[in-house]
């Protein structure tokens, strides 16, 4: 409870700060510690209570992102819709089977030139049940000054929109339609300001896996991606965690059944299994202590693009500081590492 009153008194003081408009803005707070890496384990379900918490610190974090990047950028909060649930408890209620309704954080960079086009990038954010939040603005930032536009969806599933919004997770399947939707989604609202021939998808962990899977099953609506310590084989991932862990994923409202009861359903969701299908230039990173994602499943994604003879480039990190987050961090190693992520994705995209 303490920790609740916390939020929403931060929250409420962030909030009347910002919609009060007053002539001296507060001034920015310090460059927040590098938070720890998000899993990508599912929160268990809970109670209403942890949704209503969930959804304070979602609206926290929107002030946040605000606060941090626009200067640079014009930021907005936009909907638009995804695929009809998977799962439908009364498929014959009111309502069933509707479309999805799905937010996300658009960006744009102010110093550009309307004029021309410029490409878009599609930012996928990691940790299954969690949401686009502002531990990535310094990532954020290095983006709009190299010019990228970007949409960064909350695909379903994600924390911070309610009960109903959380157990739409359809993990491995239709959160990559979804992000696919946010691409298509921007290309539409901004016809003059946008080149669909230069647009990018770039992702870390389980967004990274979204990524693999997008270019996969859509490699003609990306001209280059960025997986970053991508979840690549549910097989072996139901294999080396816990029993916990793989409880989590055989829920009603999540994939319904383990890997031992349906192991195809897990192939068919694993960017692994679908290294034939590789037709976009692809960077992927990974590291050999990487605490969530296990480097063995990166290995076999090598190894499968390798064998299906495939071009695509790639790095294993030996021990880098930081395990799964290491160049999503401040050090020198991480922004090293990113300025490769930056000059791959330029060769294609050409911001």
């Amino acid at each position: 409870m303490t920790a609740m009153k916390t939020i929403i008194s931060v929250l409420t003081l962030l909030a009347l700060s910002v919609l009060a408009g007053t002539a001296q803005a507060p001034p920015a707070p310090p460059p927040a510690p590098q938070a720890a890496p998000v899993p990508t384990v599912p929160a268990a379900p809970g109670g209403e209570a942890n949704h209503s918490q969930d959804v304070l610190v979602r609206m926290l974090n929107e002030i946040l992102w605000r606060q941090r990047i626009s200067d640079i950028a014009e930021v907005d909060k936009v909907e638009f819709t995804g695929p009809p649930p998977r799962v439908i408890p009364n498929p014959t209620g009111q309502g069933a089977g509707n479309p999805v309704v799905l937010p996300a954080f658009t960006f744009i960079p102010k110093k550009l030139d309307r004029s021309q086009k410029h490409p878009l990038l599609v930012y996928v954010h990691g940790g299954v049940h969690s949401h686009v939040a502002p531990s990535m603005a310094h990532i954020m930032r290095e983006l709009m000054d190299q010019g990228y536009v970007v949409i960064a969806p909350d695909y379903r599933g994600s924390t911070g929109y309610g009960r109903q919004f959380y157990e739409q997770i359809d993990y491995g399947g239709l959160e990559n339609d979804d992000v696919l939707a946010a691409r298509n989604w921007m290309l539409e609202q901004y016809p003059s300001l946008l080149d669909p021939k230069r647009v990018g998808i770039i992702g870390w962990s389980h967004g990274g896996m979204i990524s693999l899977m997008n270019i996969f099953d859509h490699p003609e609506a990306y001209a280059v991606a960025y997986a970053g310590v991508p979840v690549s084989d549910l097989v072996a991932r139901m294999g080396y965690k816990g029993d916990g862990y793989r409880r989590m994923y055989s829920v009603p409202y999540h994939l319904g059944k383990t890997a031992e009861q349906n192991v195809n359903e897990y192939r068919r969701r694993s960017p692994v299994w679908n290294a034939a299908k590789l037709r976009t230039p692809l960077l992927i990173h990974t590291n050999t202590n990487d605490e969530d994602v296990n480097v063995l499943e990166v290995e076999s994604l090598i190894r499968a693009l390798k064998a299906e003879g495939k071009q695509f480039e790639y790095k294993i990190y030996d021990k880098a500081p930081g395990g799964h987050i290491f160049n999503r961090i401040d050090t020198k190693l991480a922004q090293e590492s990113r300025q490769e992520i930056y000059k791959f994705l330029a060769k294609y995209l050409k911001p």
